[in-house]
């Protein structure tokens, strides 16, 4: 480390002096800067040491941020007295909102700050919002008062006024940090890697992978020792660690601020993607004769050049000028003449944009999955919670049933990155072995088997309730919570596959400019699978009231519920989404980027990966 510093100054010192120009410009990294705004330089900038970082970092802010997640919806119902479907909707519309944020953070990585800068900004904003909730769970005066009745079908003085204020405040707060953070931190770690070689794709790849490890790390700490302070401690202890561990990730990221490399912004993508738009739409209904634009397409100069291939993302954007022969609409964007010069674009320009119209239906197609992942976080639990949560002599929280999947997932990641993709690769003879749309593909199979799972075990559980007499009872049911084991087995295994996968697809595919924006579109559709729970649950709830005069998903008793319906409709619901996710994906064809290995592309470009 200490010569690669000495290294780096050097090269710092020669720029400076000007002196070795041409060696010094043909050593750096094109398009990144380090931590002081100068070129990264190769050697220097980078690599696995400097993703490393972002690795531990991630373990920190997951376990942060899951801890209250997981078990939020416990808090609510029991010391914020609401009920078990208004806290499950509380909870979704939290975690749903600090999901999409994540666009936000990607956003402003890509088109004013850089992803460098986002995360310690975003923990900021999540310690000040953990604090406010710890400083709540400390103080009696702040919380509604204690629930006193015995009888579950009274329900007690619920959290309002100013209380309700401190709550939602502290809340959304932390949810704003969140989404910052998802929103930079994993382009941040990909950007490490140099795409324009095999190993620097792998090594990519191999990130992908540890960063949902580490995400599952997080989230074993979060589940076990937090929840426990939670539950048996009081809740004060669990935001008090949460809050203490965001901030300890701060200077932990810093310390990597010498070898990281980091994308210069490009300016906002949003305004290309809408520019391109309007402009195509202009330019048809004032020309009936598109030649013009099609002609400027064709003969678009700048298609491959010899500088364009130096350099990874100049490989990439000489790629997006290649005009493609889909959408063709677009191509009506690019005039010789245009009718005012913010209407003004490029061949690159539209290729970008097709690519990005492209990979919206695949990102439609993976919210279903995230509704049926929402359930984890809460009827799930509230589940659990009327169940014998007791393992021998040790009683287990019920927010502590993600346990299992995680500890599948933190098994399963290293055994899926070090044996089945290298079997893979040696099976297909491709650089990727296993494709991204495949592995989504998987973890959307799971999840409809999940919901299945649970629908079963949901029967069972109230058929115990009955022959116990149980039903109107707040004693815990005579059937063990391993049962609700299976469906977070099922539901964890699809989050493995399928957000990995989403992740690298989203940032290999997308244009260079909007890398980090395409990737929060994988937390994107987390967040709208959250809301689509929210909005099922009271779509249900009021088609059902219609019809039978009681809601299926209504009141405090989980008893009186007609869960295992909800559980066969996520189930219907789901087989259809996959059928729409096949037609999708036989269709999709992979961007090539990498112009030297195009023997090991050509088979990925196929229509059939499902």
């Amino acid at each position: 480390m200490g010569s690669t510093s000495r290294q780096c100054s050097y090269h710092h010192m020669v720029s400076d002096c000007g002196c070795g120009a041409e060696a010094y410009r043909l050593n750096i990294w094109e398009g990144y800067v380090d931590w002081r705004n100068r070129p990264a330089l190769k050697g220097c900038h980078g690599g696995v040491l400097a993703a490393s970082f972002v690795l531990v970092v991630e373990v920190l802010e997951n376990m942060a941020y899951l801890a209250n997640a997981s078990n939020l919806v416990l808090y609510l119902s029991k010391f914020m007295h609401f009920s078990p479907s208004r806290s499950a909707n509380i909870v979704t519309n939290f975690m749903g909102t600090a999901f999409l944020l994540a666009l936000l953070g990607g956003f402003l990585a890509d088109a004013f700050f850089t992803s460098y800068c986002i995360y310690p900004i975003s923990a900021t904003i999540e310690f000040t919002g953990l604090l406010i909730l710890t400083l709540q769970a400390h103080t009696s005066s702040l919380k509604p008062p204690i629930c006193t009745s015995a009888n579950k079908n009274t329900p007690c003085k619920q959290v309002d006024g100013g209380k309700s204020a401190l709550l939602f405040t502290g809340l959304y707060l932390v949810a704003l940090g969140v989404g910052g953070i998802k929103g930079s931190l994993p382009p941040h770690g990909a950007e490490q890697f140099d795409e324009t070689t095999p190993k620097g794709r792998k090594q990519r790849s191999t990130f992908f992978n540890y960063y949902v490890f580490c995400l599952s790390c997080g989230a074993l700490i979060a589940v076990t020792f937090v929840v426990w302070m939670e539950d048996n401690k009081g809740w004060q202890w669990g935001f008090g660690i949460s809050s203490a561990t965001i901030l300890i990730s701060i200077p932990i990221f810093l310390l990597g601020s010498p070898i990281y490399r980091t994308k210069i912004p490009h300016g906002s993508p949003i305004t290309t993607i809408f520019k391109v738009l309007a402009a195509a739409i202009y330019n048809s209904c004032t020309s009936r004769n598109s030649s013009n634009a099609v002609e400027s397409m064709s003969t678009s100069p700048s298609c491959t050049t010899g500088t364009s291939e130096e350099e990874g993302h100049d490989k990439e954007n000489a790629q997006t000028q290649t005009v493609t022969q889909e959408l063709k609409f677009l191509d009506r964007a690019v005039v010789s003449k245009p009718i005012h010069p913010m209407l003004a674009c490029t061949a690159k320009q539209v290729e970008e944009v097709k690519i990005v119209i492209k990979i919206i239906p695949i990102f439609m197609s993976t919210i279903m999955l995230n509704c049926c992942l929402a359930q984890l976080s809460t009827f799930s639990v509230q589940q659990s919670a009327t169940m014998n949560t007791r393992i021998g002599s040790l009683r287990v929280p019920p927010a502590s049933l993600p346990v299992f999947p995680v500890l599948f997932m933190i098994v399963l990641a290293p055994v899926y990155n070090h044996i089945i993709v290298p079997f893979s690769r040696a099976v297909t003879k491709t650089e990727m072995g296993i494709t991204h749309l495949q592995r989504i593909g998987t973890g959307l199979v799971l999840s409809i088997v999940a919901m299945a799972v649970a629908a079963l075990v949901e029967i069972k559980r109230k058929r115990v309730a009955v022959q116990s007499g149980l039903v109107n009872s707040t004693e815990p049911l005579p059937i063990t919570f391993l049962w609700i084991a299976l469906q977070y087995l099922f539901l964890g295994s699809a989050d493995l596959f399928s957000l990995a996968g989403m992740m690298e697809f989203f940032f290999t595919e997308a244009p260079f400019s909007m890398r980090s924006l395409a990737t929060a579109l994988s937390w994107a559709s987390l967040a709208m699978g959250y809301y689509l729970s929210s909005v099922l649950v009271t779509l249900v709830n009021n088609v059902t009231v219609t019809f039978q005069h009681k809601p299926w998903l209504f009141g405090s008793n989980l008893n009186h519920y007609h869960l295992e319906r909800f559980y066969w409709l996520m189930c219907i619901l789901s087989g259809l989404n996959f059928l729409n996710y096949l037609l999708w994906t036989r269709r999709y064809q992979y961007r090539s980027t990498k112009p030297d290995n195009q023997k090991e592309i050509q088979p990925l470009n196929q229509s059939t990966e499902v």
